[in-house]
């Protein structure tokens, strides 16, 4: 298995350091926020692109992938009413497999709850399909970059628009392609009604990517929920990708958040 972490806990740090720091632990992996580089990926140059992938390898890190890949960039909502705010949101993630794809890295994570959120008018049936065309062209560059697109679901409290593993599965399959994959977070499961292994299990042949923390937004390790079960389920699936310790609450600092989580995390898997 390999650990990795994402580099928003580090945002009042210098790359270099955050990077150093990382590496100093044992993470194999560093998940990066594009809102830690700009607010658009298209402001980021390629110089800046090439030094970060070079950076992370100075380290002995890969860059596993990127994620909150719409905060900041405004404008942007894949099931919007109007055609010009989906339009310009299915070339953004086109720019976004770029710029995944310039980092070296090899998974996106899209979460983005506010903006798919349905508006008020549209039907769940409307929302798919406009959904589902923002996302075609992307997945044709990704499958070509050698990137997967994962789609995150997340619970009915912070969207409504695709809640469950199943949901997403569904989602996932009316594009077919090997480089569309949804991604298993252990906070958003424990709001699926299902143990953690379960879904796990139930969702094996789809989802390529996994984000370790705990129902109080916070670290594994620092909450209620067992991760032996739910590594335990992960061998038993054969996955073999990333678990990449995401929080939401940094009251405990990047040091001990981070320390701590990976502690755990081997704990847990060994």
């Amino acid at each position: 298995m390999k650990f990795g972490i994402c580099n928003e806990i580090f945002k009042e740090w210098s790359f270099e350091k955050a990077f150093e720091y990382v590496s100093g632990l044992g993470y194999d992996g560093i998940e990066i926020a594009p809102f830690t580089c700009a607010k658009y990926v298209t402001d980021v140059s390629q110089q800046r692109r090439s030094e970060i992938k070079d950076l992370a390898a100075r380290h002995g890190l890969e860059i596993s992938g990127i994620h909150w890949v719409l905060v900041e960039a405004e404008g942007m909502h894949m099931t919007h009413p109007d055609h010009a705010v989906r339009q310009r949101t299915q070339q953004y993630f086109r720019d976004l497999v770029s710029f995944c794809h310039d980092l070296g890295g090899k998974s996106i994570v899209v979460g983005s709850p506010k903006q798919r959120n349905l508006e008020p008018g549209v039907s769940l049936d409307q929302a798919t399909q406009w959904a589902s065309e923002v996302f075609a062209p992307a997945v044709a560059d990704a499958e070509e970059a050698g990137v997967t697109i994962c789609f995150e679901p997340l619970a009915p409290s912070e969207t409504n628009f695709v809640n469950t593993a199943a949901e997403a599965i569904s989602f996932i399959q009316r594009i077919p392609s090997p480089a569309f994959k949804i991604i298993l977070d252990v906070k958003a499961m424990c709001s699926m009604g299902k143990p953690i292994p379960q879904i796990i299990q139930e969702s094996a042949q789809h989802f390529a990517y996994f984000h370790a923390n705990d129902a109080n937004l916070k670290g594994p390790g620092f909450g209620d929920v067992d991760f032996v079960p739910i590594a335990q389920a992960l061998n038993q699936v054969g996955y073999q990708g990333y678990v990449s310790v995401e929080v939401f609450r940094f009251e405990e600092g990047p040091e001990a958040i981070a320390a701590q989580s990976l502690s755990y995390l081997k704990k847990s898997f060994s």
